[in-house]
């Protein structure tokens, strides 16, 4: 008879501990199991919307500045070699290695015109991809639909008196604020956004931009080999990531992972000890069987290799019900507990670690019971019978 048969018939005969101890070894696996997979889901869905959540490179023309000095007065700097932008660059953007990690890309002219007798900042953009970028705004009105439709920040909406429906010309073309931001603290609310196009036309820039805002995706990849890479194919441009949006979201993301691995650890320990006590109440129990086997010629690595065994069998069918049963809750709990739209994903590589993880902290916490069955004295052990 082999050793495994023998467990798996003293496993038999115990069906109330094996169930016991399947079921509590299945509880921690399943916990781990969905605490992991819905901060893996969640850690997802944050990463996704970060990326989209405002820019993390920005992209400026090149020029080189000249500070002068001379009896102790500074003379303001002065800027030569400047470079420029256009329109046409950013299909250059779109050629990098990494571009398929670039989730938008967002133009910018700015210029100063004159309302009235009051120079106004105007930032001509791409409405679909300024909003998708600063999806932080609100706005009091409508989203611009047409060419000439305009976006008032909310302190120059207050100076100027302007209201959704308002009117203002600049250089000479018409106007209309379809909705006003509210107030941000940034300085977005003294700046008019008109469309792109037109602010090109009035501004008599056509094709041209001062500056350029890239959402990349920056849990995905590098962003710093992305600058790079944008630098190389626009050599008149200073390209610079934004390390502090970059590490903001970098780090909210590994807090969940750092969190979900310190609970899980708990959980495991919690596990180890249940089959630590388990198994050891188990050996105490077959004293007379064990010395038995001892008094047929078992040694010691026999009975340390059926205790293993049993442990082996018993951890191997908890990781697998605890798997089922945690990628089970994940999927009905995920919607509701984190409000998370995302799907959790159904990884094999989930269903592999649950089962070696189970069994390792199955055998790890029975070798104990097993070098305490095998060094029972066999003459003390058949005393009983």
């Amino acid at each position: 008879m082999q050793l495994t048969d023998i467990a798996l018939n003293s496993l038999r005969r115990r069906k109330g501990r094996m169930i016991f101890l399947v079921l509590g070894l299945a509880i921690g696996v399943a916990t781990v199991v969905a605490l992991m997979a819905i901060t893996d889901t969640m850690q997802t869905d944050i990463a996704v919307k970060m990326d989209e959540y405002g820019a993390n490179i920005l992209i400026v023309p090149k020029a080189s500045d000249l500070s002068l000095s001379y009896g102790g007065v500074t003379v303001a700097s002065a800027a030569y070699d400047v470079g420029e932008l256009s329109l046409t660059d950013l299909d250059s953007i779109q050629t990098i290695h990494d571009a398929r990690n670039i989730s938008v890309v967002a133009p910018k002219l700015l210029g100063a015109i004159t309302v009235g007798e009051r120079p106004v900042l105007v930032a001509g953009v791409r409405f679909p991809d300024e909003l998708r970028l600063k999806q932080w705004w609100q706005l009091d009105g409508a989203e611009p639909a047409g060419t000439y439709d305009a976006l008032a920040g909310v302190r120059l909406a207050q100076a100027l008196d302007l209201h959704p429906g308002a009117t203002l010309k600049l250089n000479g073309q018409s106007f209309r604020v379809v909705g006003i931001l509210a107030e941000n603290g940034t300085q977005d609310d003294d700046i008019l956004f008109i469309d792109l196009a037109a602010a090109q036309q009035v501004m008599n820039r056509s094709d041209g931009i001062s500056l350029v805002e890239v959402a990349a995706l920056c849990i995905a990849c590098p962003v710093e080999e992305m600058v790079e890479q944008i630098s190389e194919v626009l050599p008149q441009a200073r390209v610079t990531a934004l390390r502090q949006a970059v590490t903001l979201r970098m780090e909210t993301v590994g807090q969940l992972g750092r969190f979900a691995l310190a609970v899980a650890a708990v959980v495991t320990a919690i596990g180890g000890m249940v089959v630590l006590t388990t198994m050891l109440s188990s050996v105490s129990e077959r004293r007379q069987e064990i010395g038995l086997f001892r008094a047929m010629g078992f040694r010691q690595q026999h009975v340390m290799r059926i205790i293993l065994s049993e442990a082996a069998l018993v951890s191997l069918a908890g990781g697998a019900l605890g798997w089922l049963a945690g990628m089970g809750a994940a999927v009905l709990l995920t919607p509701h507990l984190a409000n998370v739209t995302l799907p959790v994903q159904w990884n094999p590589w989930w269903a592999f670690s649950a089962a070696g993880g189970a069994l390792v902290v199955g055998l790890a916490a029975s070798v104990y019971p097993a070098m305490y069955a095998a060094r029972l004295d066999p003459t003390i052990a058949l005393r009983s019978l």
